[in-house]
C-alpha cells in the first residue's frame, strides 16, 4: 500500500518514475507507472489541493457509441477555431469512454438520475455528454477516487509539501530527474529514469483567475528552463462568468448553470449574447467572455437563472454555499459575473504520448501541449485531457531505460537566504496586475510591448532566495515571459487571443512555439 513519507527519508534518492503533480493526470499515470517500477508523486501541497479539485463544470465525454464520439471530435474541432491538431483530438474522443469506465470501476460517484448516468450539457457541445460529481464538485470527486486507488499501490510513495526547483539534465540532454524544495529550506535531489510534469496550469499569472494559489506554472518554466519547447501560450481562455463583487474571490460560476438554461443580461436587465452568436449563451467560452466584456463597459453583468423551475440548492451545493456567505441565492437573485483566467491550451509540446522534446521528459494535463485544445478548450475537455494522456504518457515510460551516468543540473541553484515574503508578495502583485491590463482578455501591440518593459524591469528586480514563494515568483515571470512573446508574435485573432490591432484571422495561421528566446510557427504538434 501507498504512503504518504516524510521527506527526510528521500534525500538524494533514486525512483524509476518521478511524478510532479497529483491532479488528474498525474494520478492517472501513476496507477499505471506502479505495475513498471517505483514511482514518486510530488504534490506542493496536500494531496488534494490541484486544479482538479476545483473543476466544477464536469467531464466531457462520449458514452453514446460511435456517432457520439464523432460529434464529440465535431464540437472539439469547432471550438479550437482552426488550430485543433485533429490526431490529438481523435485520441482523446475515442479513449475517453474506456478511461471514464475506469472511473466509473474504481468507485467514482457520478451523479445519476432514476438510476442513469446523468449528462448534461454545456457551452459549444452539440447534445449532453458531460458528467457531473455531487452537482458541482466532479474534479474533488474524480480526485477523491484516483487518489484512493493510488493509495493501495505498494510501489507508490506520495510526497506532500514539496515544490519543484530545476530538472536535472544529462550531459547528453537527457532529463534524469529534478531538484525539489522540501517545506521552506530542504533541497532534495531526485534521480529517475522518466520524469512526468503533471504539475497543471498558471493561472496565478494574472490577477483576476478562477486558479487556486497552487496554479503558478511550475512545471512549464521547468521544462522551459532545461531547453523544452512550449507552445501555444499565447492561448489563455478566460471563463467567462466568475464571481464578481468587491472583496469577494473569483470564485466560478460553472458553465453547467447556462447548461441549465441560466441567462446572462447587462445592466438593463436584457439578454444580450443573441447580439454575438447563434448559440447564445452556450457559445464557446472565448465569445461569451468577450461579449460580457463589452456588455460590462456599461455595468455589471449578471447570470439570471432564476426562471428555471428547479432546487437548484441541490443542484449546485457547492456555488448555493458560497452564494450563501454574499447572501444570495439561484433561485432568487440576480449574479454579478465578469470573466477570469481560467485554463492555459498551450503548455510544454509533447506528442499524443507525453513525449517532450527531451528525452526523458513527459509531461500531460495542463502542463502538456499536444494541440488538442487549438485556440480555445472546449468546456469541460480538460478532466478528459488529464485522464487520457496522462495514461498514455505513463505507458510510453515504461520504454524508458535506466540512465547511466550521474546528474548535472541544468540551471544554476537556488540562492541560499530567505526573501522576505512581503517584498515577494508586493513584487508578484505588480506581475499579475500589469499582465491582467496588457495581456489579459484584450491586447494589442502597444499593450504588448508595454508588458515586454515591464516584464524586463521586474526581471531586475525578482525576488531572489531559498523560499517556496520566491520560486514561484521566477516561475511565473518565465510563464508571463512566453506568454507576451507568443501573444506578439501572432498578429491575428484566434480563439482565446484576440488583438484590437489585428481583429481577423490569419489564413495561414500555425502554432506558436518557443525554445528558450526564440520563438517560431510550425502546423503540426503531434505526430501523425
Amino acid at each position: 500500500m501507498s504512503s504518504v513519507v516524510p521527506s527526510a527519508d528521500l534525500a538524494d534518492q533514486h525512483f524509476d518514475f518521478l511524478v510532479i503533480g497529483a491532479g488528474i493526470a498525474g494520478l492517472s499515470a501513476a496507477i499505471r507507472l506502479a505495475v513498471s517500477g517505483s514511482v514518486l508523486v510530488v504534490t506542493k501541497e496536500e494531496l488534494a489541493e490541484s486544479n482538479t479539485a476545483y473543476a466544477q463544470g464536469g467531464i466531457a465525454v462520449a458514452l453514446g457509441g460511435g456517432e457520439d464520439v464523432a460529434l464529440h471530435l465535431e464540437d472539439t474541432l469547432a471550438a479550437g477555431d482552426g488550430l485543433v491538431d485533429a490526431a490529438a483530438a481523435k485520441v482523446l474522443v475515442e479513449q475517453g469512454p474506456e478511461r471514464v469506465e475506469e472511473l466509473l470501476d474504481w468507485g467514482t460517484a457520478f451523479d445519476r438520475e432514476n438510476g442513469e448516468l446523468m449528462l448534461t450539457r454545456e457551452g459549444a457541445h452539440s447534445r449532453s455528454r458531460i458528467l457531473h460529481a455531487n452537482g458541482d464538485a466532479t474534479g474533488r470527486e474524480i480526485a477523491v477516487s484516483l487518489l484512493r486507488h493510488v493509495r493501495k499501490l505498494e510501489n507508490v510513495r506520495l510526497l506532500e509539501w514539496t515544490t519543484g526547483i530545476d530538472l536535472i539534465v544529462s550531459d547528453e540532454r537527457r532529463v534524469i530527474g529534478a531538484t525539489l524544495l522540501d517545506g521552506e529550506d530542504g533541497i532534495l535531489t531526485i534521480h529517475s529514469r522518466a520524469t512526468l510534469l503533471a504539475s497543471g496550469g498558471a493561472g496565478q499569472v494574472y490577477s483576476d483567475t478562477t486558479n487556486p494559489a497552487v496554479a503558478t506554472g511550475d512545471g512549464i518554466a521547468m521544462a522551459w528552463r532545461a531547453g523544452a519547447a512550449v507552445s501555444d501560450m499565447e492561448f489563455y481562455q478566460f471563463h467567462p462568468t466568475a464571481f464578481s463583487m468587491p472583496g469577494a474571490p473569483r470564485f466560478l460560476m460553472s458553465e453547467a448553470l447556462r447548461g441549465e438554461g441560466a441567462y446572462l443580461v447587462n445592466a438593463r436587465g436584457e439578454r444580450f449574447m443573441q447580439s454575438y452568436h447563434p448559440l447564445l449563451e452556450l457559445a464557446p467560452r472565448d465569445i461569451v467572455a468577450r461579449a460580457i466584456t463589452q456588455e460590462g463597459m456599461d455595468g455589471e453583468v449578471y447570470l439570471d437563472i432564476r426562471h428555471v423551475k428547479k432546487d437548484l440548492q441541490e443542484r449546485f451545493p457547492g456555488i448555493s454555499r458560497f452564494l450563501a456567505a454574499y447572501r444570495l441565492d439561484l433561485n432568487r437573485d440576480l449574479i454579478p459575473v465578469r470573466p477570469a483566467a481560467h485554463y492555459l491550451m498551450g503548455g510544454i509540446l509533447t506528442d499524443t504520448r507525453g513525449r517532450t522534446t527531451l528525452s526523458g521528459l513527459y509531461a500531460a494535463g495542463e502542463a502538456a501541449c499536444t494541440g488538442v485544445h487549438g485556440a480555445n478548450r472546449l468546456a469541460s475537455n480538460s478532466l478528459l485531457e488529464g485522464l487520457v494522456f496522462g495514461a498514455l504518457a505513463a505507458e510510453a515510460m515504461t520504454g524508458d531505460p535506466q540512465p547511466a551516468e550521474l546528474p548535472q543540473e541544468c540551471t544554476r541553484p537556488v540562492e541560499d537566504g530567505n526573501t522576505q515574503e512581503e517584498n515577494v508578495e508586493r513584487w508578484m502583485a505588480d506581475l499579475r496586475s500589469n499582465m491582467w491590463k496588457y495581456a489579459g482578455l484584450l491586447r494589442d501591440a502597444q499593450g504588448l510591448e508595454t508588458m515586454q518593459r515591464v516584464l524586463s524591469t521586474l526581471g531586475e528586480t525578482m525576488p531572489r532566495g531559498r523560499s517556496r514563494r520566491g520560486i514561484e515568483a521566477r516561475n511565473l515571470h518565465a510563464i508571463a515571459t512566453m506568454i507576451v512573446a507568443s501573444a506578439v508574435g501572432r498578429r491575428e485573432s484566434r480563439g482565446a487571443h484576440f488583438r484590437h490591432d489585428f481583429p481577423q484571422h490569419d489564413p495561414m495561421a500555425l502554432h506558436s512555439v518557443m525554445v528558450g528566446e526564440q520563438l517560431s510557427f510550425r502546423q503540426n504538434l503531434v505526430e501523425d
